[in-house]
């Protein structure tokens, strides 16, 4: 995430997991400029986020998403939350006491449904 706001270029590269860089696609969501060649991930650095519903895909992916969007400018909804549930007890009250402004909000998905038949 850091990265992503950072100026200039930045390269990660993975040496273990070939899916690592699958939440990239989720950052750019947020205007990031990530492109994954490969094992190596290159950030061009932009000057903000904005925000916007994003889904984490594992535990790390999650919380990075939740960190760009405290960092992002305007409402980010980060869903797939069970995966950081797994790795980190309530982190929206420790991000909280930090000063982000972070509210955690039950979906239900079949009234909601419903709701867009109709």
């Amino acid at each position: 995430v850091l990265f992503s706001i950072s100026d200039g270029t930045s390269y990660i590269t993975e040496g273990v997991f070939d899916s690592r860089f699958q939440y990239t696609d989720e950052l750019n969501k947020l205007g990031a400029n990530i492109k994954v060649n490969g094992k190596t991930a290159v950030f061009e650095g932009v000057p903000s986020l904005t925000g916007c519903p994003v889904t984490a895909c594992d535990l790390r992916a999650g919380a990075a998403l939740i960190i760009a969007g405290i960092a992002a400018q305007g409402t980010t909804e980060v869903y797939g939350i069970e995966y950081v549930d797994r790795g980190y007890q309530h982190i929206e009250e420790k991000f909280n006491k930090l000063g982000a402004k972070i509210k955690r909000v039950t979906v239900d998905w079949f009234n909601y449904s419903q709701k867009e038949v109709y």
